[in-house]
């Protein structure tokens, strides 16, 4: 599946994925899952590809999920066995056996977050925005972040980030230890292609192979934590919490979660 709203260019050995929505702060729907997740089994079939880079606008990566879109998908994105765009792309990411690097400025909001501790390697720019707000959307952590952040973080920063869902800054999240390095806006797509340009450069069955040997150990677990939380989140999406909080948002107020225990 084609759209504009997802822009892949091949270069020199290297896939560039770009969020391309920015009258709605790329905020991604299904369409984009769908888009993203070919590519990248595209590019793991494509011998020319070595490497990719993840990346958005200069001000945003990534608002999140599109919650319009959302919604009106709830009911495939509630059932995991359908096996809907956005599982699709996640998985495509965690199994994707070439290096993968983001290139984050501004919000990464959500699974904009949580799809950078499945990449390789890191850099944000130093206007970068990062949240996981599952908790005050009455859901809970995706894609094995409740696994991931506690063991590159340690719990108590892990939690105060998973539990709170408040935005921390690039910084931060370089303190947490999921990001390599923070970089002046303007230079941050070039170091991240010139990162990539190195990774072309080397063999590319020893990237592959040192990759592959390095996620072997947790490549189950991964899996394993994913349907649990998947399980969680698909029972939390149609609870009155969640209904709350979307009803909220769209209504532009605070939730109100007291009535819930």
């Amino acid at each position: 599946m084609e759209t504009m709203d997802i822009l892949t260019q091949i270069e020199q050995g290297v896939l560039t994925i770009t969020f391309n929505r920015p009258e709605k702060k790329n905020a991604i729907t299904q369409a984009m899952y769908q888009a993203m997740a070919d590519a990248l089994r595209a590019a793991e079939q494509d011998n020319a590809v070595r490497a990719i880079i993840l990346t958005g606008q200069p001000g945003i990566f990534t608002a999140g999920n599109d919650l319009e879109d959302f919604m009106k998908n709830a009911a495939s994105i509630a059932n995991p066995s359908a096996v809907p765009p956005v599982y699709q792309f996640m998985r495509a990411l965690n199994e994707c056996g070439k290096p993968v690097i983001a290139a984050v400025s501004g919000a990464a909001v959500g699974i904009g977050t949580t799809l950078l501790l499945h990449c390789d390697l890191v850099y944000l720019a130093d206007n970068a925005k990062l949240s996981m707000p599952f908790s005050q959307l009455g859901l809970c952590p995706e894609f094995a972040s409740s696994m991931m952040l506690p063991r590159m973080a340690g719990y108590q920063r892990a939690a105060e980030k998973l539990l709170l869902g408040e935005n921390f800054s690039a910084e931060e999240a370089m303190q947490l230890g999921f990001v390599n390095k923070v970089l002046p806006a303007d230079e941050l797509l070039a170091h991240a292609r010139a990162v990539a340009d190195k990774l072309v450069a080397l063999p590319a069955k020893s990237v592959r192979v040192t990759k592959a040997l390095m996620r072997q150990g947790q490549a189950a677990q991964v899996q394993d934590v994913m349907n649990a939380e998947n399980a969680h989140f698909a029972a939390m999406l149609g609870a009155p919490e969640a209904r709350e909080a979307f009803t909220a948002f769209f209504q532009k107020r605070k939730p109100d979660f007291s009535q819930f225990d």
